[in-house]
């Protein structure tokens, strides 16, 4: 009997294992697709878009403002984000997100939610 319930938990885990891992993991607009707290972010380097998911629906980004940095060792240089509609936040300028380099979102929402999240690009 004990080794029925050990079965069937160690099958549960792995069951509900790979949904864990599923959420946020696809990029949508060819980017760079993390997670932070309970939303998905994607950061399209052609463009410096960042577009905003919540559970698969689009979390709305009125209102948002925030930064992105983008390091490439020792170098550091910011640039301000804001709202681009819909669910996405757009760098004002031309931010330069080239292969192997690295960035930071710290977003701040209308809500005064405050999320940071960083990225590899690829």
């Amino acid at each position: 009997m004990k080794k029925i319930f050990a079965v069937a938990a160690i099958a549960a885990g792995v069951a509900l294992s790979g949904q864990a891992l599923a959420h946020g993991a696809k990029p949508k607009h060819g980017g760079v697709v993390q997670t932070a707290g309970d939303l998905s972010f994607e950061l399209v380097a052609r463009d410096g878009t960042i577009h905003v998911d919540d559970h698969g629906k689009d979390k709305p980004t009125a209102g948002a403002t925030g930064t992105l940095t983008v390091l490439k060792g020792t170098q550091k240089t910011e640039w301000p984000l804001e709202s681009g509609g819909n669910n996405t936040l757009v760098v004002k300028g031309k931010a330069k997100l080239e292969k192997g380099r690295k960035a930071v979102a710290l977003v701040s929402f209308a809500d005064r939610k405050t999320v940071s999240v960083r990225f590899s690009v690829k």
